[in-house]
């Protein structure tokens, strides 16, 4: 009786220590989704859908509506509607403050975004984001200037009386300029570099993955090999990481969503100044203009490397350039070390395992 109470001990024992080993080291999973997080995910995933259209067709529209529908529209009158007022409501307080709203909605964005994946760098959130939009800003001012300096110095008012254009607005007259079309400018440049800006979001979701499984890692200090892309960086980093992530991704989320509301909004009203507004040449030369400026900068001049400023999504670490898998062909079929006695782990027969057990302990 006493060696069978000790054995029965005996096993106890070692069944308590081997759960709290298995407990000890069981590795994080993720955590369950809200109803609520569940549905602004989807929302995001549709706003997703609607500004990363694939970029080059969206161009070719623009230059075809531009080309095509601006000289449709300069033969045949289209019949009349709110948007071809020009006091209708979005145009007056959207489209001509529109750059205003474009950063509005881009600007807090980036400064979020970046300062997430740069782990709270100033530098690096300065120079290589935040500087987009000042570069933008630039050409922005810079085009819209050069558009009314070309009306006013190379148009006439249909009267000698002024060769002024305020004078001859003023007196209630016309002035004749060749007028590139303004709107078409900062209605196409605004939504491709909303376009361009929103890319920081891909990936955005596997950071939380990323943080809790380097957190665990570390946790245990496991020195094996791994592809997660927050292996290089500090701890004081990763723990910048986990807080602007988790206190900044509600934010992004809605800011994404006003950017692609935005967006939406730019391309009714583009295609309302192309249907009532300006003529076919004014059009598509401000529309060239604004996607080879796109072009230059966020295709050329910010892939360089080591030269300010970064593309969207770039940080100290990767996170929006998904890993393909690795998939290889096993040349051979391992035989089972449990023949078929096991599935996934498990006895199949929970009591003749018991017996056997029982049988080798004698």
């Amino acid at each position: 009786m006493t060696s069978r109470g000790s054995f029965k001990s005996a096993r106890m024992n070692y069944k308590v220590q081997n759960e709290q080993l298995e407990t000890k080291g069981t590795k994080p999973t993720r955590e369950e989704s809200s109803i609520l997080e569940v549905f602004v995910l989807m929302i995001v995933h549709i706003c997703k859908k609607i500004l990363f259209f694939d970029t080059n067709l969206k161009i070719a529209i623009y230059l075809g509506a531009l080309f095509l529908l601006s000289i449709i529209a300069d033969v045949l009158t289209f019949p009349k509607t709110y948007f071809s007022r020009s006091d209708n409501v979005f145009n007056q307080y959207f489209v001509k403050i529109g750059w205003f709203w474009t950063l509005f909605m881009t600007l807090p964005y980036v400064f979020l975004t970046s300062h997430t994946t740069c782990c709270g760098k100033k530098r690096i959130i300065g120079m290589g984001h935040l500087s987009r939009l000042l570069v933008a800003t630039v050409f922005w001012y810079t085009w819209t200037t050069v558009f009314n300096m070309i009306e006013t110095n190379y148009g006439r008012c249909n009267t000698k009386l002024y060769d002024n254009k305020i004078m001859c607005l003023k007196n209630g007259h016309f002035w004749n300029g060749f007028d590139l079309s303004g709107h078409c400018f900062i209605l196409i440049y605004s939504s491709l570099v909303m376009i361009e800006e929103a890319k920081a979001i891909n990936g955005w979701e596997r950071i939380k993955d990323y943080i809790r499984d380097e957190k665990y890692a570390r946790s245990i200090d496991d020195k094996s090999a791994s592809i997660n892309p927050l292996k290089n960086i500090t701890s004081d980093e990763l723990s910048v990481l986990k807080v602007s992530y988790e206190n900044y991704t509600p934010y992004v989320r809605a800011f994404l969503i006003g950017i692609a509301l935005l967006q939406l909004l730019w391309d009714v009203m583009l295609v309302s100044t192309i249907l009532y507004y300006h003529i076919m040449v004014e059009k598509f030369i401000s529309g060239v203009i604004a996607i080879l400026t796109w072009f230059v900068t966020y295709r050329v001049w910010y892939t360089i490397p080591n030269v300010f400023p970064n593309l969207p999504g770039e940080g100290i670490f990767k996170y929006n350039n998904r890993i393909k898998p690795v998939f290889t062909t096993p040349t051979y079929r391992k035989k089972s070390s449990t023949n078929g006695k096991h599935f996934m782990g498990m006895p199949i027969n929970a009591n003749q395992d018991s017996e056997n057990s029982k049988e080798e302990t004698k």
